[in-house]
């Protein structure tokens, strides 16, 4: 069900591409403008999945990247969650959960202590699925958009099982 991708995967693109409408039309601008390479998304330091259907196609997406302590509020052992995406005909069947639990799942085999997330008001439905799968808010706002009054910032410690 779920396929490891590089960033720059055509499925990637079109769905990157259909993210960033939503983004647009939830908040009234551009998309997301955080600047991410296909580089961040390579093991050990991250990874990019897709999730495909019965018949092929497409039908989510997400991704994490290593950060160490930084200037933008990152913490040593962090793996960002970035680009969390079910497309609005797949939604409803568990997919972003599942997507949600392999990416924690990566970034702990990987050595990552801590997830953390930036999400914005006008999906609260993102909301909903990371508090009800163990995210809490930070108490310190990180990343691209952490300045942004409309920015909810969500983490959640990577114990080993």
């Amino acid at each position: 069900m779920f396929r490891a991708v590089a960033f720059d995967h055509p499925d990637a693109v079109k769905l990157n591409d259909e993210v960033q409408l939503e983004y647009a039309e939830r908040y009234g601008d551009g998309g997301d403008v955080t600047p991410l390479d296909t580089s961040m998304f390579l093991p050990p330091h991250g990874r990019y999945l897709i999730a495909y259907d019965k018949q092929g196609r497409p039908v989510a997406t997400g991704g994490w990247r290593s950060h160490e302590r930084n200037d933008e509020g990152y913490e040593d052992g962090d793996a960002e969650l970035k680009r969390m995406y079910v497309i609005p005909e797949a939604r409803g069947l568990g997919l972003a959960r599942r997507m949600l639990a392999a990416l924690e799942d990566d970034a702990r085999a990987a050595g990552r202590t801590r997830m953390v997330l930036e999400t914005g008001t006008a999906q609260p439905e993102a909301i909903e699925l990371y508090t009800s799968s163990g995210y809490t808010p930070a108490t310190k706002k990180f990343g691209h958009y952490r300045e942004y009054e409309n920015s909810r910032c969500f983490t959640k410690l990577l114990s080993r099982p």
